[in-house]
């Protein structure tokens, strides 16, 4: 038997299969993550022990604004140290250390165990342009944006260094390190769980409606139409949405909105406060004035996960807009689901939509040829089952959690361990 040890702030983020795979089959396995974090999460395997550490303190006032980042990485780095050193001086020795870098907490992992082979899983480097900066002229990015990107992967670049190897989930996230780290990369995606995340047919949404408590239950048989961001922003086109939403009611006027997301800002910069809106939903909201039914567009907030799936299962058409960025489990969710999914034509979506076979793209930047276009796909509905049946086939052949992705996994983590 081998020993594992998993670091991220968040844990279980994406090693939560692989966990307790590795549990499961009696490896001795080890966690290390935030305290407050792990605290609210359920113990995903009574064989994995966690060891949390305090949330660190963030930059100080005077820190450079470029190495406000790196100096609450190095600090978050630090609390990890010495709960690694702990475990450590009570005989625990890795044989591997699995760790996401992105927040500072694999910078000294090496030099808490210089004996065990270290993977660092790479979700995105980040560029001055090529990618997310500068992609949305709505929101341009600065000469002083430029520089700041660059200081930013020093924590990753620092990481890295410190590894044997890394796992990269898409093709495109992974093109995207420098030349000199691909050789050392492996593509490996999460994967998805297919026997879990698919189409049912009864599936059903009850919705509260005004403020009579009157109840709207939406099936497959109704027209829905979906959207799902972990928060409600630009990065996840979300305003693209938004603009696209009035004529897209207006040509179906049977259509039913349902939006997944949060009011908080995950990437990029939050909403400019002195318009009066501190949420973007409140921001486009505002723009729509009095003529869109806003009865028939339902903003859920964040669901439990079950209801979520619900959601994508009764789904006519799902709508999917993001920036060259990390590409949304929830797109392949969506897909595995059996959603007809109309998505933005950027790159990470690119590299798993092929148009009209397995679902179709619009340009992320035209809110009317998006409308237009989810009309029309919504007036020919009932004929899109060999996309949707293409979409999940799509999943189910390339990032289907137990037939592919999990072995895979195991396969690059444990390779030269002793069974």
């Amino acid at each position: 038997m081998a020993n594992y040890l998993f670091v991220h702030q968040n844990f279980p983020g994406q090693f939560s299969h692989v966990a307790r795979a590795l549990a499961e089959r009696g490896d001795t396995v080890v966690v290390i993550g935030e305290a407050a974090r792990l605290a609210r999460r359920p113990l995903s395997h009574p064989r994995i022990e966690r060891r949390g550490y305090p949330r660190p303190h963030g930059a100080g006032k005077q820190t450079h604004p470029y190495l406000r980042d790196l100096e609450a990485h190095t600090r978050r780095g630090q609390a990890v140290f010495r709960v690694a050193r702990q475990l450590y001086a009570e005989g625990f020795r890795p044989d591997v250390v699995i760790a996401h870098p992105g927040w500072g907490e694999a910078l000294f992992l090496h030099d808490a165990f210089p004996s065990a082979r270290h993977l660092r899983y790479l979700e995105f480097f980040y560029h001055a342009d090529r990618a997310d900066v500068g992609f949305d002229p709505e929101f341009p990015a600065t000469l002083d944006d430029r520089c700041r990107v660059r200081v930013k992967n020093a924590t990753q670049l620092l990481s890295f260094e410190g590894s044997d190897g890394g796992i990269s989930p898409t093709r495109w996230q992974k093109s995207h390190y420098p030349a000199d780290w691909q050789a050392r990369i492996s593509q490996c995606h999460d994967g998805i769980d297919t026997d879990t995340v698919r189409p049912d047919p009864g599936a059903r949404v009850t919705l509260k409606v005004g403020t009579d408590g009157a109840v709207l239950e939406l099936t497959a048989a109704d027209e829905v139409v979906t959207y799902v961001a972990r928060n409600l922003e630009p990065y996840r086109g979300f305003h693209t949405l938004m603009r696209a939403l009035p004529l897209l009611l207006e040509e179906r006027p049977n259509a039913h909105i349902l939006i997944v997301g949060g009011d908080e800002v995950s990437y990029g910069r939050a909403p400019s406060s002195e318009s009066g809106p501190t949420t973007y939903r409140e921001h486009y909201l505002r723009a729509w004035g009095k003529d869109v039914d806003r009865r028939r567009v339902h903003f859920l907030g964040r669901v439990p996960y079950r209801d979520y799936l619900a959601v994508l299962q009764i789904s006519s058409l799902h709508l999917y807009l993001t920036y060259p960025f990390v590409l949304s489990w929830s797109l392949l969710e969506a897909m595995s689901a059996g959603c007809a999914v109309l998505a933005s034509a950027t790159a990470p979506v690119e590299e798993v939509i092929c148009p009209g076979e397995n679902g179709w793209l619009a340009d992320f930047f035209d809110a009317p040829a998006l409308a237009t276009q989810a009309a029309a796909l919504l007036a020919e509905r009932t004929e899109l089952a060999p996309v949707r049946a293409a979409a999940r086939e799509t999943i189910r052949t390339r990032y289907d959690l137990a037939r592919i992705c999990l072995p895979q996994m195991l396969a690059l983590i444990t390779a030269g361990n002793a069974r």
